[in-house]
C-alpha cells in the first residue's frame, strides 16, 4: 500500500536526504542539466536566478523523502508560480507518489504565493509519462515553447 505523501521545504535536516534522490538514466535529461537534481535546486534557492523566490520542496512518504521539485515565484507581484525539477525517485516510480504530490502541489501553490494567478510549468516535448500526469492533473499546453520545452 502506497503511504500518502507530505510536502516540506527543504531544511537543514533534509537537505542530505535530497542530494540522494536521483532518475533513472535515461529521464535525467527531462529533469535538469545535472545531478544530483536537487543541488540544482538547492542552488537556484541561494542564487535565486531571475530575482525570483525559489522553493525546493522535499515530498515525504513516511519518513522518507521520495521526490524532490522547486516552486518559483517573484518576490512582487501577480505572477504565476512555476514548477521545476519535479521527480520522483528511481526506487518509488510507478507508486503513485506522482499523483498524490501533484494533486497537493496544486493545492499548495497559491497558499505559497496568493498574489499569482496560476501554476505553470513546461514539460520536455519527449517526456510523455510526465505529459499524461500533467494532462490528467488539469494542466494544458499552451503550444508556447520555453526553454526548449
Amino acid at each position: 500500500m502506497t503511504k500518502e505523501v507530505v510536502l516540506q521545504l527543504i531544511d537543514a535536516h533534509s537537505w542530505q536526504d535530497a542530494m540522494h534522490l536521483t532518475v533513472r538514466p535515461e529521464q535525467q535529461r527531462f529533469v535538469a542539466d545535472h545531478s544530483p537534481i536537487a543541488a540544482v535546486g538547492l542552488a537556484k534557492a541561494y542564487v535565486r536566478p531571475g530575482g525570483k523566490v525559489w522553493l525546493p520542496y522535499g515530498i515525504f512518504a513516511g519518513s522518507t523523502m521520495v521526490g524532490f521539485f522547486m516552486l518559483t515565484f517573484p518576490e512582487k507581484g501577480n505572477d504565476d508560480a512555476w514548477l521545476f525539477h519535479f521527480f520522483i525517485d528511481q526506487r518509488y516510480q510507478g507508486r503513485g507518489y506522482g499523483i498524490q504530490s501533484m494533486l497537493k502541489l496544486i493545492e499548495i501553490a497559491p497558499k505559497v504565493h496568493p498574489e499569482g494567478s496560476g501554476l505553470c510549468l513546461v514539460v520536455h516535448p519527449e517526456n510523455e509519462a510526465a505529459q499524461r500526469l500533467y494532462e490528467r492533473m488539469g494542466f494544458r499546453s499552451t503550444g508556447e515553447l520555453k526553454w526548449n520545452e
